[in-house]
């Protein structure tokens, strides 16, 4: 795989897609359901945490003109979070499960669409390969220690920094 930071988050976009058009399949079973959805926070918490402890940061830095579409990110965020909380310690028996999960998946493609549209195109011809590289070398790195649970306290401590700061 590509170290490339913007490559690295395209593949987790997609993989979280491919998991959304599963769920939203009408011959998906409710306890298949409840599985995807309970990877797609994994995945989401793990993809928000190396998205705000490195790809924000770094290029609200080096990229000042992206300043107001990672400020947007980070409220996007912050919502997802809350609904991947609340989902978290829900089941499937859970009378707005499937709606709140439906929530969330409309603001997940809302923002992926804005990051790739928008502005990874900006990021990338700001800082070139090299620096894209580095920066993805040191997000897959992380991967390997970022909380995969919404609940975990250096998740919701993240999560609250990147609210407040």
């Amino acid at each position: 795989m590509s170290t490339d930071a913007i490559t690295v988050l395209k593949a987790d976009h997609k993989d979280v897609a491919r998991l959304f058009a599963e769920f939203e399949k009408k011959a998906t079973t409710p306890a298949r359901k409840e599985q995807i959805v309970r990877k797609v926070i994994e995945l989401l918490t793990v993809h928000t945490y190396i998205e705000n402890e490195i790809l924000y940061p770094e290029a609200r830095e080096r990229v000042p003109d992206l300043e107001q579409h990672i400020l947007e990110s980070y409220e996007e965020h912050h919502v997802v979070d809350l609904l991947a909380t609340e989902l978290d310690a829900m089941t499937r028996e859970d009378e707005r499960f499937e709606a709140k999960f439906t929530v969330l998946i409309e603001n997940v493609r809302h923002h992926v669409k804005e990051e790739e549209g928008e502005w990874f195109p900006k990021l990338r011809d700001a800082l070139g390969r090299s620096q894209l590289s580095e920066m993805g070398a040191r997000m897959l790195e992380l991967k390997k220690t970022a909380p995969t649970g919404p609940s975990q306290p250096s998740a919701l401590k993240k999560a609250i920094d990147a609210v407040m700061s």
